[in-house]
């Protein structure tokens, strides 16, 4: 059984998890608003999405060496404090440029806390010694799906400012709160290991070094279907099926529901599946269930296809950041998530290209090809990744 310390860390990293989640669905299911505030077309939405995109992953080749000179804990600390506050600037914006600019402040406090925690998780999967990393993930989801539905039931009550207000304030006192306990705790040496590598540590060699990337792109690839969902799912049931804005908020809830019970389930499918089965099972049905979201001319089917999606890509980020830890440490964690997280911020505005050259239910079948390579890759790789784990 794991000590008071390492349940004291499991709790407070889970917190944040759940924060990251619930802080960027309140955003998402707002986007509508923000776009008809700004005046934006499809086109110019997504250049203003490029922001996040552009400061996160700048962010994210840059967090791995803070958390090895400061520690991950509390990188996770300030960049949760970023993020709080950076979620209630675009409301007051009132061009597309202006939305971009405040997005990239907005950026890279989540391109730095993603990082962050992922690597303050590994630490402690590593020490606790079982596959938990999904029920982190469950707690993004959880997340998610909270800040969804209430920002589903706040879409007719409250305005944008107010709405993203409260979710500054919402995210400051999870964070006074979860932080004092994740910085009492340093991170726990995995098991037999010596300490993490300091700053200045070997970077994965060459015998991991592909591996680790199959890993990165199986990340990308199912990170750019969160990604794509979150952004514009709630558009396409509002533009593209007539849905009301509670009902377009609803879509994304359905959508981290699905995901919370895949993850929640995580641990228990990887024991009987294993890692390779798990992959292949999962992109197969987010590609299933992604056509039907995209193709589904009536509303229920739609919801149905988001809920398929969710239980699909459940697993395979947490997958292939853990393997990734197993194989090359915080370097690998380093790389994995970067590739993981860049697909899920350099989708969304991809997928606002497309959507203007063709449309936006076509433009969406971009995430079931990429969940469909991602099921091919993990049968391909998945099974050398595995043998060379420690």
């Amino acid at each position: 059984m794991p000590g008071p310390d390492l349940t004291a860390l499991r709790v407070a990293i889970t917190a944040f998890f759940a924060l990251d989640g619930f802080v960027f669905a309140g955003w998402v299911v707002r986007i509508p608003d923000i776009k008809h505030q700004t005046h934006a077309s499809v086109g110019s939405l997504g250049l203003a999405l490029l922001g996040v995109s552009a400061g996160a992953v700048v962010t994210m080749t840059l967090t791995g060496r803070l958390c090895r000179r400061f520690g991950s804990h509390l990188v996770t600390v300030v960049c949760a404090v970023l993020l709080s506050l950076g979620v209630a600037l675009p409301p007051l914006t009132r061009s597309a440029l202006a939305l971009g600019t405040v997005l990239l402040v907005f950026g890279v406090a989540y391109g730095g806390i993603n990082v962050a925690f992922n690597s303050a998780a590994v630490d402690l999967v590593a020490a606790l010694g079982r596959p938990v990393m999904p029920t982190f993930h469950a707690a993004f989801s959880l997340g998610g799906m909270v800040g969804a539905g209430l920002g589903g039931l706040l879409a007719g009550a409250l305005s944008p400012t107010r709405h993203l207000l409260g979710l500054t304030l919402t995210g400051l006192l999870v964070t006074l709160v979860a932080g004092r306990a994740l910085l009492r705790h340093e991170p726990p040496p995995p098991p037999g290991r010596a300490r993490p590598e300091p700053a200045g540590g070997r970077h994965p060699g060459d015998r991991v070094r592909g591996p680790v990337l199959v890993l990165g792109l199986i990340a990308l690839c199912t990170a750019y279907g969160e990604g794509a969902m979150a952004d514009w799912g709630a558009l396409h049931l509002k533009q593209d099926l007539a849905a009301s804005p509670a009902t377009a908020a609803a879509g994304y809830a359905c959508f981290a529901l699905a995901m919370t019970v895949g993850r929640l389930s995580g641990t228990r499918l990887l024991e009987l599946l294993g890692r390779t089965r798990t992959v292949i099972a999962g992109g197969t049905t987010a590609a299933a269930g992604m056509l039907l979201a995209s193709l589904a001319p009536a509303l229920w089917a739609a919801l149905l296809g988001f809920a398929v999606t969710g239980l699909g890509l459940a697993n395979l980020f947490p997958v292939a950041v853990e393997r990734a830890g197993a194989l090359a440490g915080p370097s690998g964690v380093a790389v994995a998530s970067t590739l993981g997280y860049g697909g899920m911020l350099l989708g969304p505005p991809a997928i606002g290209f497309m959507a203007d050259w063709s449309s936006l239910p076509t433009a969406l079948l971009s995430v079931a090809v990429l969940a469909a390579t991602a099921a091919a890759v993990g049968g391909l790789m998945t099974r050398r990744v595995t043998s060379m784990s420690p």
